[in-house]
């Protein structure tokens, strides 16, 4: 009897083990894979870490259709999961960033800049590049 009752306590903790090198992500989304083009609070899985767009600080590019003397830049603040860790970093559109022995880059960001009307929150997409 003794042993049943221990038995059935360390039971339901078993369900619960955290695998020691996965990212550990607190989202309501479900993680996008790799290569998948992403919104705003959207969680992907980037190689051994998870990449979360969290919000545009930046966005200067160059309209469409229009000629200009700087292509402008996008800066996206962005958190970055890995096992057992977690950073935000803005990281800049074609730069890699470095943390922990790992390189993101966040290599698209969709749709394109244009002069009217402007780009919402809701219609931003990114993709990330583990290099």
């Amino acid at each position: 009897m003794k042993h049943a009752l221990i038995l059935a306590a360390i039971l339901p903790l078993s369900a619960c083990a955290i695998v020691p090198n996965s990212p550990i992500v607190d989202s309501q989304h479900e993680v996008a894979q790799q290569g998948s083009l992403v919104g705003l609070l959207r969680p992907v899985q980037l190689g051994r870490v998870v990449v979360t767009p969290m919000r545009v600080t930046e966005d200067s590019r160059c309209p469409q259709n229009v000629q200009c003397v700087h292509a402008g830049r996008v800066v996206v603040e962005t958190r970055i999961d890995g096992p057992g860790w977690r950073q935000t970093q803005p990281l800049v559109l074609g730069e890699p960033h470095s943390v922990r022995d790992v390189r993101v880059t966040l290599v698209e960001v969709q749709p394109a800049m244009r002069v009217d009307p402007r780009i919402t929150s809701a219609q931003y997409r990114f993709r990330f590049s583990p290099d």
